[in-house]
């Protein structure tokens, strides 16, 4: 069992650590980030028991609506609502790359948790191939949401809603890409190595952009002081 825990949190505790010390300038403070990371992982909980719902019922009946309704949208909106609820009026939150080291935490919360839960079903031998995939993927669209929510953190109030909703939609429709990667197509191998390889392109380069902003941002406050 500690085999399986240790292989099941690594992932995550890596791919966060790596988000979180690329951090150019203040650093946040480590009990924020732990909580955002536990938010996460509380989460999985109550989104299993309204995926279990809605395909009891019957609701959920397509590999469409599996990929898109049932994980991409429940999955995001909660991550998403979490970060509103918790994290976007925070004090700490005080710079656009912040975004993305709690963007980050609350989805890998969420990805140990459920990453646990996979390896004790189905055994630690899947370990390698789990965070390659299902881990690396949740960091990304945490990545991309949290560049989001930063955007709209430290832009005009004409322009927030336009960011926060993109920061929802954006990982709702790549989450919901991914995994109808997985349910509908039977080399689906072909498909999700390029598709990787996009969305850490894309996340990267979301990483780049939030540190300009972010520096951006400094070289204006040095600016006033000096004035």
């Amino acid at each position: 069992m500690l085999v399986i825990l240790s292989a099941g949190i690594a992932p995550g505790l890596a791919l966060l650590s790596y988000f979180y010390l690329r951090d150019q300038y203040e650093a946040e403070p480590i009990t924020l980030v732990f909580k955002t990371f536990m938010y996460g992982a509380i989460i999985t909980f109550p989104i299993m028991f309204l995926q279990y719902v809605l395909e009891v019922e019957g609701i959920i009946a397509s590999n469409w609506s599996t990929a898109f309704i049932s994980s991409g949208f429940l999955e995001e909106f909660f991550k998403w609502f979490i970060l509103m609820f918790a994290i976007f009026q925070h004090v700490d939150f005080n710079e656009p790359y912040d975004g993305i080291v709690y963007g980050a935490s609350v989805s890998l919360g969420f990805a140990t948790v459920e990453n646990i839960l996979y390896l004790v079903a189905n055994g630690v031998e899947h370990a390698f191939g789990r965070a390659v995939l299902p881990v690396s993927s949740h960091a990304l669209f945490g990545v991309i949401m949290g560049y989001y929510l930063g955007k709209a953190k430290f832009s005009s109030s004409e322009e927030r809603r336009k960011w926060l909703l993109l920061a929802l939609s954006v990982p709702i429709l790549l989450h919901g890409t991914y995994n109808y990667i997985f349910l509908a197509e039977k080399n689906w191998i072909y498909y999700m190595v390029p598709f990787m390889l996009f969305l850490w392109w894309l996340g990267l380069k979301k990483v780049k952009s939030a540190h300009q902003l972010t520096e951006k941002k400094y070289k204006m406050e040095l600016k006033k002081e000096v004035m």
